[in-house]
Formats: structure tokens, sequence, C-alpha cells
């Protein structure tokens, strides 16, 4: 029962607003693999070009969690502007720009030292931001107007304001740099944004109250999360027509593409889950089921293959259900767990549970008396080990 420690070609972080906590999915087989507990009020991920790194915006606290992929440990939390909400890695990993709603400004963090290196004031509730390809410009959508702006990385100030439509969430850029695209909350609208003359160019009517947005790697294809009618609407860019309409869950939220083009995950807020998109033939294919308000607001799938996940929840032995809880679940595994010892310790490393299992699959476990937080368990018939973890809220 030991969970093996093998790379993870495509890995999923996904915020988990309302338990200040990142669910890790593997790609390959969309299962959760482990609990990574940020900041309060977990917003906006971004996944470095590289993969090695994770930034999670905490809007609760003011910081952002950085987050290594080799150990699914946070590694720093730098304090930024007040009420970040989106935030994007540049090209070379040098620097992270983060929106911060409630001060109407933007951080630029130095990821050398993981401190802010500048604070650039922009119109009114910024929230999704996007970096060109070319590492030349920062788009920024201001929730509380109409505004784009678009901030020169060499001078850290604002060079254009975009009039777009009304509460712009989310933005994406184009593989080549010429267009970017931004959702038009109340308009119900994705407005196309000529990145040559930093003008509009046209708008494209999607579903109701589209809010998180990502392009495919080849450009040809927009992903657009209707939060109020639980769809994704997809785009085709040589058309800059709705091609496809794809129901979802429950008030979608995030949406990003996998590395190898082949799905797309969009977190569900109100539903508890993710849904994963065939992008071959534009349906659902699996759901995910995760904790309390899923966001994942921005690019939140890395493709670093030298991830190794702690010894924790593995989809083929062991499972716990429902993760998080409240203190109540089923512990499953599909070997044999009789005359097995389950060990739980809580993040200090000291024993709070300790029961023998005599069931042969499945055992109900009950730590109800426990306060809410992370805990690690562990399970051992004397020969074989497994570990993992649960939060308990």
């Amino acid at each position: 029962m030991v969970a093996s420690m093998m790379g993870i070609a495509q890995t999923a972080y996904i915020t988990q607003n309302s338990n200040s906590c990142v669910y890790v999915i593997n790609v390959a087989t969309n299962t959760a693999f482990d609990i990574i507990q940020v900041g309060n009020g977990p917003l906006g991920v971004s996944v470095c070009p590289d993969g090695s790194k994770v930034y999670i915006v905490n809007q609760g606290n003011d910081t952002v969690s950085v987050i290594s992929t080799a150990t699914n440990s946070v590694t720093a939390q730098i304090h930024v502007g007040h009420g970040p909400y989106g935030l994007a890695v540049s090209p070379d990993g040098s620097k992270v720009y983060v929106s911060n709603e409630f001060g109407n400004t933007v951080s630029v963090i130095n990821t050398s030292n993981n401190t802010v290196s500048a604070t650039i004031p922009v119109v009114s509730g910024p929230e999704g931001i996007a970096i060109s390809h070319d590492g030349s410009k920062v788009f920024v959508a201001n929730s509380g107007s109409t505004i784009v702006n678009i901030i020169s990385t060499s001078t850290n100030t604002v060079t254009n304001i975009i009039e777009v439509g009304s509460s712009p969430r989310e933005i994406t850029v184009s593989p080549n740099d010429s267009t970017a695209y931004v959702t038009d909350y109340d308009y119900n609208r994705v407005s196309v944004i000529n990145s040559s003359t930093n003008t509009l160019s046209l708008n494209i009517g999607v579903g109701n109250n589209p809010f998180g947005i990502c392009i495919s790697a080849d450009g040809s294809k927009v992903y657009v999360a209707n939060n109020a009618d639980n769809t994704v609407s997809v785009i085709n860019t040589a058309t800059n027509t709705v091609s496809n309409t794809i129901a979802v869950g429950t008030s979608p939220m995030g949406v990003s593409e996998s590395p190898d083009g082949t799905k797309v995950y969009v977190a569900n807020f109100q539903d508890n889950t993710i849904s994963v998109i065939n992008t071959a033939t534009n349906t659902v294919s699996a759901t995910i089921p995760v904790g309390l308000h899923p966001v994942a607001f921005g690019n939140f799938i890395s493709s670093n293959t030298s991830g190794i996940p702690s010894l924790s929840n593995e989809p083929a032995t062991i499972s716990i259900y429902p993760n998080p809880n409240s203190g109540t679940f089923t512990l499953h595994s599909q070997l044999s767990i009789l005359n097995s010892q389950f060990i739980i310790s809580d993040v200090l490393g000291r024993e709070v549970y300790h029961q023998p299992i005599n069931q042969s699959t499945q055992a109900t476990i009950d730590i109800s008396q426990c306060s809410n937080g992370v805990y690690f368990y562990q399970i051992t018939n004397g020969k074989e080990t497994g570990r993992g973890k649960f939060v308990k809220e």
C-alpha cells in the first residue's frame, strides 16, 4: 500500500476559495492526489512557464503563496496590494504581476527574491491580468469599469486605455500576440482587442455573465466560462464566432487548457467540481469532485514532469471520501486493510487519532471532535504503509 513517487506529466492546481487550500489534480487520471494549505480566500493562480512554481493569490490576507511543484509545498508568502485577485507570470519567469482589486493597483513581484519591486496604479477593480508572449505588455481587466489598461513592462507604467464592455473580468492573449480576448461580464460578450493598434476590433456574443477565459495553444479556439448559465462557449478565432456551447457544472469560473491540448478544465464554483472537456468532441468527459468553492482564476495547469507528489491518496489503492469533510469520512482501499493500524496526525506531527482497522477494504472514521484544519494519515499492516492528507472543515 505504498503510494509511489512518480512524475506527474500534467498537474492542475485548483484554488478552493472557502477552505484556503489548493487541490492538486493528476491530469492523466483526473484524480486529486494532494491538498496544499495556502492563505485566506485563494482566487487567482498562475503556473510559471517552466512548471517549477505555482503562484496563488490569497485575497483574504493580501498575499501571494509560492508553491514548489517538486514538493507541492508552499515555499514563500509575499505581501502585495489590497484585495489581490488575479496574477500572471512573465514569459521568462522573472516577474509576477498581481492585480489588486480593492487597491486599484498592480504589484510587480521580483521572483529572484520574492519581493514587490513596483506598484502600478490602474483604473478600478482590476481582476484579470495577462502578459504578451514577448513579455512587453501586461493587459489588465478592470471589473469596476469598462476599461482594459495596458502596462509597458519596460517602464512599469500604463501606456494605453481601451474601452471594452461593462465589468471586464478576465483576459487572454493569442500565441502570436496579435489579439487579446476579454470577458465582458455585464454585456454577455467577449471583446477582441487588436494588440498592434491597442484598439477594440469587435465583440462576440457568448453566454450569460462570461467570467474565465483561455486560448488554445495553437490559437484556434477560445474557451469562455459563462458563470450564469453553466456553459462554456467555444470561439473559432478564424471566424470570431461561437462554434460550440458546452454544458458544465454550476457557476463556472476558471478555465484552462491542458498543455497537450486534449482537455479543458473548468472550475465550477457552486457545485464544488471540475468539469473536464474533451477538446476533440467538445463534450464533458469527466467530473472531478473537489473542495468548497473552486475558482482557479488564471492558468492553473503545469506541464512539469519532475514533480513528486507527497505520499498521498493514491487513487489505485487508498482514498478518503469526502475530502474535505466535517470530520466523518470513509476510508477505502482496493487492497485489504484488515488488521491494519490507522493513525492521524496534525500539522505539528502530534497524533490525534489511532484505530485498528478490522474491515477488509473500507472503514468509517469519525474525528469530528478535532478542530478544523489539515491532517495527515497513515495506515500500516506491519509490512506496507500508505499515507495521505485531508482537510476537516
